[in-house]
């Protein structure tokens, strides 16, 4: 699997997936086509799905939010006969590398928390229409809608069977979503984890699997029924016409990526990449209206765009560069004016899709399995939201007092009322009320420092920042910290940052990607599962994995 991977893709390249409109309700039907995997060796039979699957699926969903603001409920269903979907495909599974298994996971987790959240933030309701099998991570489809439908009959199912079929977990997020979301009793869930056949019909509903079960004559009226009391019964305004999401415009060459607001530079000897976010030339649009106008070429909703993209780049396809130095550069004011346009009409749909695509965005920072830092240098524009990507690395460094020969602006910090609650971390809390969990007096004092542009001194000060260096220390310290994080353990820093990086209570969220991390991580490198007698490599043939039964 060394072919790059292309994470841009838009409906006329669907392989795998269609969506029907219907004013207010969409139904998005799953029919993958099993010659069309990512990567040969292996068809994706029985709705299976690989990561290209999963691409399109993310694409659909950011779309949705997008493109079709009028949709309130959208109901995910099957085009395939006898079969909702089998979960992930388990011959791509077997062959892939281990990193690629767990990226893939952690890319398939973030999308489902992506149609997850969508009616509490963009107003859609997702509806899961499940006629056959519905298994593995089939099931972890269903478990992310807000509202599931199971027909009755002798061939329809849920089940969660990695456990004794594969060696695995459900890999995102089926186990925390079924005691957690679904709040199914414990050991009625130890039942269900434990067997291969799935549960059915009355049962399913009993354990609170799902939602309803439906008898087979009845069941797509039903659903259709219930897509629309659910739109009748949405509070979400009606939008007219969304904005389109052209291509982006990005260069890739062997050491660099480069877009029109965002370039990645990658050192390929010190393995670390440096990703420079370009503040604005132009003025903010006048109000929402001139935004709209502007469509997906606004500058919040672009630099969004690109910088997501290149998160996504970076994780899938250059998997030795373990450090990731983030930069900004630009006039701090233009910023913080673009910023509050959003923010004083957050009531707005295209405002406030755009605000939650941020919110999303910071947080696949949050969980990237990569050692993270920020250079606050004279010219940046560390304001509001971009700000957030400095309580998001692990360590920031910034420059102090003038450097010789260099005519930039001062750098400095501004905070806005953004930085305090609109981009929470999936703990729930801000990432300065993460930073200062010991501290939450001091979360309230820096509210005082809203639109102050703070010099290094002040926001050392403040502890908005690991290190102030000045022109003497600055190359010398930054390129020790660079080399030093280099020659670590690649995995003691995944395991480190991980742990450290989420402070304070923990959520469904945080226990979804602790265990993918932790678990899944530790689980897909032993042999018992990917051995060459494991239960990956043994699937498929009658012949069970070969395990060895020692408890670690």
């Amino acid at each position: 699997m060394t072919k790059m991977i292309d994470f841009q893709t838009d409906p006329s390249k669907y392989r795998h997936w269609r969506v029907e409109y219907d004013g207010p309700v969409a139904t998005l039907i799953m029919d993958v086509d099993e010659d069309a995997g990512l990567f040969e060796g292996y068809k994706l039979k029985l709705n299976s799905y690989d990561l290209g699957v999963d691409i399109e699926l993310s694409d659909i969903v950011q779309r949705m939010r997008f493109e079709h603001p009028e949709v309130k409920t959208v109901v995910m269903k099957s085009g395939k006969a006898g079969v909702f979907c089998a979960g992930a495909n388990i011959r791509m599974l077997g062959g892939a590398a281990h990193s690629h298994k767990v990226n893939f996971c952690k890319f398939t987790n973030e999308t489902r928390n992506g149609f997850e959240a969508a009616e509490e933030e963009s107003g859609q309701k997702y509806i899961a229409a499940v006629k056959g099998a519905c298994a593995g991570g089939g099931y972890e489809l269903a478990l992310a809608c807000n509202h599931i439908m199971l027909t009755d009959d002798s061939t329809s199912s849920v089940g969660l069977p990695e456990v004794p079929l594969l060696a695995v977990l459900p890999g995102t997020g089926g186990l925390t979503r079924v005691t957690d979301k679904r709040k199914v009793r414990r050991d009625l869930a130890d039942i269900f984890c434990s067997i291969e056949e799935g549960v059915k019909g009355k049962r399913a509903k009993d354990w609170r699997l799902v939602d309803e079960v439906i008898p087979n004559s009845k069941f797509d009226d039903t659903v259709m029924e219930r897509a629309k009391e659910f739109a009748a019964a949405s509070d979400k305004a009606d939008v007219a016409q969304g904005i389109q999401l052209g291509p982006l415009s990005r260069t890739i060459t062997e050491d660099a990526v480069s877009y029109s607001l965002v370039e990645v530079e990658i050192d390929r000897k010190g393995r670390k990449a440096t990703i420079t976010l370009k503040g604005s030339e132009e003025d903010a649009p006048a109000d929402m209206d001139a935004f709209a106008a502007q469509g997906d070429q606004a500058y919040m909703l672009k630099l969004c765009r690109e910088l997501e993209d290149a998160i996504l780049h970076l994780r899938l396809n250059e998997m030795e560069i373990g450090l990731w130095i983030f930069r900004t550069q630009g006039d701090p004011e233009k910023l913080a004016a673009h910023e509050a346009l959003l923010a004083d009409n957050a009531d707005h749909w295209l405002a406030n899709e755009v605000r939650h695509y941020w919110k999303r965005t910071l947080k696949r920072i949050d969980v990237t399995s990569r050692s993270l830092a920020a250079f606050v240098e004279h010219g940046s524009c560390y304001v509001g939201v971009l700000a957030e990507i400095l309580f998001a690395v692990d360590r920031s460094y910034m420059m102090e007092d003038e450097f010789e020969g260099d005519n930039r602006h001062m750098a400095t910090i501004t905070l806005t009322k953004d930085n305090f609650g609109p981009y929470p971390m999936g703990n729930g809390l801000t990432r300065l009320e993460t930073r200062f969990l010991g501290e939450p007096e001091h979360v309230d004092e820096l509210k005082g420092k809203i639109g102050e542009a703070l010099e290094a001194e002040e926001a050392d000060e403040q502890g908005l920042v690991t290190m102030i260096l000045d022109d003497i220390d600055w190359e010398d310290e930054v390129r020790i910290f660079m080399e030093e994080r280099a020659s670590f353990s690649p995995d003691a820093m995944t395991g480190m940052e991980a742990n450290l990086r989420f402070a304070g209570p923990e959520t469904m969220e945080t226990r979804i990607f602790g265990r993918l991390t932790a678990w899944q991580n530790w689980i897909f490198n032993r042999p018992n599962a990917v051995g060459a007698d494991g239960a990956l490599q043994r699937y498929g043939t009658g012949v069970r994995g070969d395990y060895n039964m020692e408890r670690v």
